[in-house]
Formats: C-alpha cells, structure tokens, sequence
C-alpha cells in the first residue's frame, strides 16, 4: 500500500502542483493550500495515487460547482468566503477524515482491509461532493425550506433544503461513487462487487449530506458548531454510516 520512494517522490511533487495550481486560482487561499499540500502529501504517500485522484477530483467538482453563477451568489451573500475561495477550515474538515482512513488501513489492515478502505474513503468524499453540490446548485434555485420545522428559509441558511438541492445531493454522491470505482480498478485497488460499492457510497454520502444538514439546523444556527465543525461531524457519521451498510448489504470484507 505504501508507494516506493521514487513513485511518492513523484506523488508528493504532483500533490505540490495541484496545491499550488488551486492557491493560484484563488479556489484555495495560501494558508488552505499548504495545509491541503502537508495532508495529501501523506494521503499519496500511504494511500497511492489513486486515493490521491479521487481526493482532487472532489476539489475541482468543488471549485466548478463553487464558481458556478459566483457573481450572483456574491450579490446574495450566499458566497463562499470572499469570492468562492475555501479557507484552513473548510480544508480540514474535507480532509482529515479520508486521511484518518488511510492511516488507520496502513496501520491495521486487519481491521481496516483495502476493500473496506476504499467504500469508506470513497463515502467520505461522496458526503463532501453531496454537501457542495446541494449548496452551490441549490442555493439559486430557491424554495428553500427548513428540515427540522419544514417552515420556508431563506436560501442560504443551514438546515434548509429544496427539491433542486435533494437532486443535486444525490448527483453529488453519485458521480463520486461512480469515479471512485471507475479509479480503483482502472488502479488495481481491491474493491466491494460494483452494485455493492456504488450503492453503499452513494447512499452513505447523501444521508450524510441530510445529518449535515440536521447539524446546521439544530446546533451552527446556534452558535454551538462552526461551519467546519458541522462538515466534520457530518463526514464522520457518513463514515460510520458506510461501514454500517457495508457490513450488512455487502459483508464486511
């Protein structure tokens, strides 16, 4: 699972890259882009390019979905950060959990096998995509309403959902979960059968996106988590719901 010195010099280098081409497109201020660089240098390093992959695929869909319509979520206030720019918490809360996993695998694979590894990395990046996708596309559609009171919300505001930002959850998961497989084989990563897989991460990651959303609602709107705080949680318990489903719709590898 660790790569070769020469193959993580490589892996390490192109990480560097793709950190410092985000930093220079403003998509990553610089103190987000080094931290993204330190993370996902150990992430290829442990992991291997494929993890890695799929870890900066998560950051353009990102981007793209971020920038989409900028100017008109700019004059709406529903931006991220100044002009789409993701800031050290925002990176971390995507982050430290999918290099949690790869530790934790290289470190007992009996308890963490390669083929669990890659639905629960997998699923945590599908919360991740789900999230974002239902906030950037979401937010301008309107609509918007609370999931705890159901009583309409201004679009925006944490804890609120709309039927443009359900679909856009599932189409975030989705295509996470079908990049993911579509990388691990074309790599040689050992995975779950495919219906398993793709169903295990898409379901995991938009019922995570819904507990991100149920944490916005009852405890960000209160000043008792940080936006941060909510995505790690949220990330988290997709987790936790990924191996629960592993285990009893697939098996436990």
């Amino acid at each position: 699972m660790v790569l070769a010195p020469g193959d993580a010099a490589i892996g390490i280098l192109v990480t560097a890259v793709l950190a410092a081409v985000a930093v220079r497109a403003e998509a990553l201020t610089v103190r987000a882009g080094v931290t993204a660089f330190a993370f996902g240098a150990v992430i290829v390093a442990i992991g291997g390019f494929p993890f890695l992959a799929l870890l900066a695929l998560f950051v353009v869909a990102s981007v793209l979905a971020t920038r989409f319509r900028i100017d008109e979520k700019t004059r709406r206030h529903v931006q991220e950060g100044t002009r789409g720019e993701r800031g050290v918490s925002n990176v971390l809360s995507h982050i430290v959990v999918p290099l949690v996993l790869v530790l934790w695998a290289w470190w007992a694979p009996t308890m963490l096998p390669p083929k669990a590894l890659g639905v629960l990395y997998a699923s945590a990046l599908a919360f991740g995509a789900s999230d974002t996708f239902a906030s950037e596309f979401g937010v301008l559609a309107g609509g918007a309403r609370s999931i705890l009171s159901g009583q309409p919300v201004t679009p925006g505001t944490n804890g609120g959902i709309s039927a443009a930002g359900e679909l856009w959850a599932l189409i975030g998961a989705l295509l996470t979960a079908i990049v993911a497989l579509a990388l691990f084989i074309v790599f040689g990563v050992p995975v779950t059968a495919a219906a398993g897989f793709l169903l295990v991460v898409t379901a995991s990651g938009f019922i995570g996106c819904h507990i991100d959303s149920v944490l916005g609602a009852a405890l960000e709107n209160r000043g008792f988590l940080t936006k941060g705080g909510t995505n790690f949680l949220s990330m988290t318990a997709s987790v936790l719901v990924s191996a629960a489903l592993l285990a009893l719709v697939v098996g436990w590898p």
